[in-house]
């Protein structure tokens, strides 16, 4: 699959004309419909598209290839960042609303336990077992203050859920780190969970996903400075830009105008004859 084009399907076309004179015309092609440039994204020339000018160094850094398939897979994360922040922010609100209608909650629960217990017997499964249960009759002895840091608690890691999506869905460098950062800390507990035998289908899949998006993100995105950091990051750009490209190309097609270090070493005048420069009167000429 050519990444560069559903790229560009799903973004648009991006030219750009460079002021460079020899550049720009590597950019650009005259066609019946008018003037055709180069898109930075796919390489095809296109009359549409966003179209930007000016020096080459200041033309736009676009992904391409390969970092577009990573900018896709990270919104998939992204994705499943906002799931867990829906859940999370409802159990929040949930745990807050309890608070004030504990009374109204129990009633009605008691209401319906004869209905629930008839269920788990017809279910099969014995009703004095149930875990569920035994947690909805604990959580109405709790007290205010613990109901009100829990939701706060709830509140908060939603909010943390929020921004890991919202960075991961825009690419962003902050964001990719706040994502790495913000999952490894809660990596510990949640493998103490799993060692103290509360193993769920659910929890092995939460660990395993942040797991792999805090690998995904440290080795593909070069975060603190893992195979060379941004600064390689940036250069893997750079090396498939599509400016880059021409402009090299452009170096190689007439290496009379570029200066070799060979070149200027040949150049250079040799010690003996600087010294007879040096030694010789003012005023003479060579």
């Amino acid at each position: 699959m050519d990444w560069s084009l559903f790229g560009c399907f799903r973004k648009g076309h991006l030219t750009y004309a460079p002021d460079e004179p020899e550049l720009r015309d590597r950019l650009m092609a005259a066609t019946a419909g008018g003037t055709a440039w180069r898109c930075l994204r796919c390489g095809a020339f296109v009359t549409d598209g966003q179209h930007g000018s000016g020096p080459a160094a200041a033309a736009p850094l676009v992904k391409r290839g390969k970092e577009l398939r990573g900018e896709l897979i990270l919104r998939v994360f992204a994705v499943e960042r906002f799931l867990r922040f829906l859940v999370i922010g409802f159990a929040a609100y949930g745990v807050w609303r309890f608070k004030y209608d504990r009374a109204g909650l129990q009633r009605m629960y008691d209401n319906a336990l004869p209905a629930i217990r008839t269920l788990y017997g017809d279910l099969g499964f014995d009703v004095n077992n149930s875990r569920l249960l035994k947690l909805i009759n604990e959580s109405f002895a709790f007290n205010s203050r613990w109901l009100t840091l829990l939701a706060i608690g709830l509140a908060v890691y939603a909010l943390i859920e929020l921004v890991e999506c919202i960075g991961l869905w825009q690419g962003q460098r902050w964001g990719e780190y706040f994502a790495m950062v913000a999952t490894s800390i809660f990596l510990p507990w949640e493998v103490w969970e799993l060692a103290r035998g509360h193993i769920t289908w659910l929890k092995v899949a939460a660990l395993m996903i942040n797991l792999l998006l805090v690998v995904y993100l440290v080795w593909t995105r070069r975060l603190f400075g893992v195979r060379g950091g941004e600064a390689a990051y940036d250069a893997r750009l750079r090396t498939e830009s599509v400016i880059e490209v021409e402009q090299a190309a452009l170096a190689a097609a007439s290496p009379s105008t570029a200066v070799t270090p060979a070149d200027a070493i040949s150049s250079r005048p040799s010690r003996h004859e600087q010294d007879r420069t040096d030694e010789r009167p003012a005023g003479q000429e060579p």
